[in-house]
């Protein structure tokens, strides 16, 4: 085991699927020589060469497009779209292509491609640096959609993308990076270097996809999160003494339906928490999901807690991102009902 940050995770993940499997290889905007923007990628060409970590032009659709071929001729390509914000000009690959390849052909090609992408706030990156594209993808049939929270899952979770036969989005929270961030952007910034779930295995190992895990156990109100809503999430409970269930959802395609509807079964109330802006964000396909299949266990309102309707501001960064205050005064909404 090894103290690691989430970026040092990631790379301790590509850096074993390079190791283990000759046809992984790695390629994107500035992630070959440099490193990557964020360093995910640093020291991987040094290690594996050129041919299986190198840089590309700035041109989204393309790189999509060469993982889809490269995935239909039998490799493992993980290409990395600099920020999310920039990969909708390679949707149409994404959807008309990497999505329906393996229905399309009966089975005879699959695109067993992992695009990674940062992610979301908090890193005062304005509106075209900023953004949680999460519920596009998951619209889409036939892409998985995967959101890490923590160091240790963020490796195991890669993993296991990089190792399935279906495209995998991979979703990577920024303001997480380096530390996890409870919602407070007044107090000082914290490093992963104290969480438990910094101690990283430095060798092979997987966290299944679709499979939620529950941050804490409560018996009053669920709380549903995924990324770096995990943390602000937890802060909210904590400062709210209220006795909630927070549920991480780590994937939501696949969903892990199960452990949802066993919570809100038990509880009774439900908190939905996404950085994302609120109308047809997925919360509210969560929502509706513990509407249709826990109805008669509900004892309030479903409530949720999300970014405005709005494009990504720069200057007003805290009041669209929520915060532990806006999810406190919702778990005491759900409990007052």
């Amino acid at each position: 085991m090894a103290t690691m940050s989430m970026i040092q995770a990631l790379n301790s993940a590509l850096d074993v699927k390079l190791s283990q499997d000759p046809d992984v290889l790695i390629f994107g905007e500035d992630v070959g020589y440099f490193g990557g923007v964020f360093r995910v990628t640093e020291g991987l060409q040094r290690k594996h060469g050129e041919k299986r970590c190198f840089d590309t032009p700035i041109s989204e659709g393309g790189i999509i497009a060469t993982a889809i071929g490269m995935g239909a001729y039998g490799l493992r390509p993980v290409a990395e779209i600099q920020f999310a914000d920039y990969i909708l000009p390679a949707f149409d690959q994404l959807v008309s292509e990497a999505a329906r390849l393996r229905y399309r052909s009966g089975g005879e090609f699959w695109a067993p491609i992992t695009v990674r992408a940062p992610y979301g706030g908090g890193i005062f990156g304005g509106q075209t640096h900023s953004q949680s594209p999460e519920a596009l993808f998951a619209h889409v049939t036939g892409l998985c959609t995967v959101i890490p929270s923590n160091p240790y899952d963020a490796k195991g979770l890669l993993i296991a993308a990089i190792e399935s036969n279906d495209p995998v989005i991979f979703l990577e929270p920024k303001r997480i990076y380096n530390g996890p961030f409870d919602g407070h952007h007044d107090r000082q910034v914290k490093t992963w270097a104290s969480h438990p779930l910094s101690d990283v295995p430095e060798g092979h190992y997987v966290v299944p996809l679709g499979k939620a895990a529950t941050v804490r156990e409560g018996r009053a109100v669920t709380v549903l999160a995924y990324g770096t809503m995990v943390h602000v999430a937890n802060a909210a409970i904590e400062e709210s003494g209220i006795d909630a269930e927070l549920i991480d959802l780590r994937s939501i395609v696949p969903l892990d339906v199960e452990a949802i509807v066993a919570s809100v079964t038990k509880t009774g109330r439900c908190v939905i928490v996404h950085e994302a802006s609120r109308f047809a964000g997925f919360g509210s396909e969560l929502s509706a999901l513990v509407q249709e299949r826990c109805f008669f266990h509900l004892k309030s309102p479903i409530r949720r807690v999300t970014g405005w309707d709005t494009p990504y501001p720069h200057a007003f960064e805290w009041d669209y991102f929520p915060g532990p205050a806006r999810v406190a005064k919702a778990l005491k909404q759900a409990m007052e009902d």
